[in-house]
């Protein structure tokens, strides 16, 4: 459990009611109630790095606390001291409770999980909201006048009660778009371009992206892993899946964060060797045959740290402490140790002398020799060039940048209404896997791809049109493309792929469709593209696995107060409540928002909810739901009491 994140709580659980203290038995004098309360805030000062995804709302609780500082130190410094009331004392012991929890919630969000965090946002938020209560249930009634408050800080106070009471839940855009990354992420088992372009944005969404962010997120999850004592498995099992897949897209070969020691390949005839942690290169998390010290003075695989300062990288890779120089000093002591440790356990070890030498040509040759390829009057030259650098652009970001640099974007992009089918495909997965590089999104766009890669999305292969609704959900990552997106015409063919495609097709189609749809604009070209229907039909096929992909979709456009007018059909929400009683766990949150979201906004829709049998469902869900489902459940059963009033 998260007992120093949460105080022992299931994360997004309110905290436990707790005894107000009597009167007659004040459990602090009033001096050491008022030091409780400015030693807390200082605390809570302390924490001045936030989380992303929580940063906002952490400075707006440091900044509550803040201001309401002055009235304990009006207190503290009244001459002299004035004793303070049995009821004044009561509601400063409960403010400073208050207090306490908000520090231990900005705590979470300055050195908890960035994952946990992400995924288990509306949990948090939660938990933001329950301490803006306790501070409300603590001012509401301040006896100011007994203690002998000033006017002006009074007045500071109050203003800043009401501003708690007017703070609502937020949920923009961004972290819908986060919510839908998570989905595809842990549903999606493949491995392909889109699915990394995606894991790209959320390492740098997460800010996980370096070495040392990776392996503080490792040392917070493995926390978090023990504090939850076993509970919560399902939560546990995801974040460890996403971390593993963020640490692929790094290229950290380091799966197990769960305590297990990493055996390279070359040990795996030896699995009950327990190596030391000191022979294992921080980078490659292999034993080291050469190891060399940096001017951190953290030891590294020679050709590990060397690969990472030709990159220009001019940090340790542990610390992210600046070098003052790049030498590489030999660290014999340690490899000494090595030695004797492989030579007692009988390991041998690959040295570089061992490997055989491979003669290739240089990559600075190679990649323009292939783009200037792409253009020659040789069919079979051409095929082969566009083959090649499909692959080459998967993997390797010094690989896009050469073939970005030897104008490989605009060959490409003249490939795409090539007649041949598969030069046709690998130039658009060609250009799906440039995209994953945040700067080439812009450049593609740039060069007049986009018209052409809707082409190859109405008239392509079924592997070209797959990879080209892939591209445009990439490309769409960028503001300013989701609007050349629509304007081109690209939602009628992605609508079309989502009706008429493969499985494969269909997932491309509703990541793309969902992302697209966070422009104004867009939701209204989808509706015209004739969405509604297809959406529906998916929902009726829970052989597709994709009903939390059309809801998310339902969702968005139940924002748009136009798109509500054809969505919101008594007949859909029968279907939502059909869901909601039938569904997975998964199916029947999303269901829910988007009833809540339709019921908000229409009575009427709710009611006829509520005649078609939601309000069971609705207390089911609210004792036995997952968190997320029981907080939408209890904000529908509280809408149903105000419809039905």
């Amino acid at each position: 459990m998260l007992s120093s994140m949460f105080g022992a709580r299931p994360a997004g659980e309110p905290d436990p009611p707790e005894p107000e203290p009597e009167p007659s038995g004040r459990q602090h004098s009033d001096g050491d109630l008022l030091d409780e309360l400015v030693a807390t805030v200082g605390a809570a000062q302390a924490f001045q790095e936030f989380r992303r995804s929580q940063r906002k709302e952490c400075f707006n609780l440091l900044r509550w606390l803040q201001l309401v500082l002055p009235l304990i130190e009006e207190l503290q410094d009244a001459s002299p001291p004035r004793p303070l009331t049995d009821d004044a004392h009561r509601r400063l012991a409960l403010l400073s409770r208050a207090f306490q929890a908000a520090r231990r919630l900005l705590r979470c969000c300055h050195d908890g999980s960035k994952i946990f965090l992400s995924l288990e946002a509306e949990a948090v938020q939660g938990r933001f909201r329950a301490v803006y209560e306790k501070i409300n249930q603590a001012l509401d009634g301040m006896p100011y006048s007994e203690i002998g408050i000033s006017d002006e800080v009074k007045e500071q106070v109050e203003l800043i009660n009401t501003q708690l009471k007017r703070s609502k839940k937020r949920t923009d855009t961004q972290d819908m778009e986060l919510a839908m990354d998570f989905m595809v992420v842990l549903q999606d088992k493949e491995d392909r371009s889109a699915d990394r372009v995606i894991l790209e944005r959320l390492a740098k969404k997460l800010e996980l992206q370096s070495l040392a962010d990776l392996r503080a997120e490792t040392m917070a999850i493995k926390k978090l892993i023990n504090e939850r004592n076993g509970q919560q498995p399902e939560s546990t099992k995801q974040i460890i899946e996403i971390l593993n897949k963020l640490k692929e897209v790094a290229g950290i070969d380091e799966k197990n964060i769960l305590g297990e020691v990493h055996i390279p390949k070359y040990l795996e005839k030896c699995p009950s060797l327990m190596i030391p942690n000191d022979f294992l290169c921080p980078i490659s998390l292999e034993i080291m045959t050469d190891p060399v010290i940096i001017a951190s003075g953290r030891t590294y695989e020679r050709r590990s740290i060397q690969k990472w300062l030709d990159a220009g990288q001019r940090t340790c890779p542990k610390t992210q402490q600046p070098l003052a120089h790049l030498s590489l000093a030999p660290n014999f002591a340690l490899k000494n140790l090595i030695l004797q440790w492989c030579e007692k356990n009988k390991v041998e070890m690959q040295t570089r002398a061992d490997e055989p030498p491979v003669e290739e040509v240089s990559k600075e040759v190679l990649i323009p020799s292939l783009v200037k390829d792409l253009s020659s009057p040789n069919l079979d030259v051409q095929r082969k060039a566009a083959k090649k650098i499909r692959t080459l652009s998967k993997e390797s970001p010094e690989d896009r940048t050469l073939i970005v640099d030897s104008d490989g974007i605009a060959a490409l992009v003249g490939l795409l209404l090539y007649p041949d089918k598969k030069i046709q495909d690998n130039a658009v997965t060609s250009l799906l896997n440039l995209s994953i590089d945040e700067a080439n999104k812009v450049l593609i766009a740039k060069g007049n791809a986009i018209p052409l890669i809707i082409e190859v999305l109405k008239n392509g292969n079924v592997e070209g049109q797959e990879n080209s609704a892939a591209t445009l959900f990439s490309l769409s990552m960028v503001d300013e493309n989701k609007v050349a997106i629509g304007a081109s015409g690209g939602m009628a063919p992605l609508v079309d792929l989502l009706k008429d495609g493969t499985i494969r097709g269909k997932k491309d189609a509703s990541t793309a469709i969902f992302n697209l749809l966070l422009n104004h604009q867009n939701k209204l070209r989808a509706i015209e593209a004739g969405i509604v229907p297809v959406l529906l039909k998916i929902l009726d096929n829970t052989k597709l696995g994709m009903v939390d992909e059309a809801l998310s979709i339902f969702l968005l456009l139940g924002s748009n107060s136009a798109c509500r007018g054809t969505i919101g059909t008594e007949s859909f929400v029968e279907t939502l409540v059909r869901i909601i009683k039938e569904g997975t766990p998964k199916n029947k949150e999303c269901a829910l928002s988007v009833i809540l979201e339709l019921g908000s906004h229409n009575n009427a829709l709710m009611v006829h909810a509520l005649g078609f049998g939601l309000q069971e469902h609705l207390t089911e869900i609210a004792k036995n739901g997952t968190s997320r489902a029981q907080r939408k459940a209890n904000s529908l059963i509280q809408l149903a009491q105000k419809c039905q009033s």
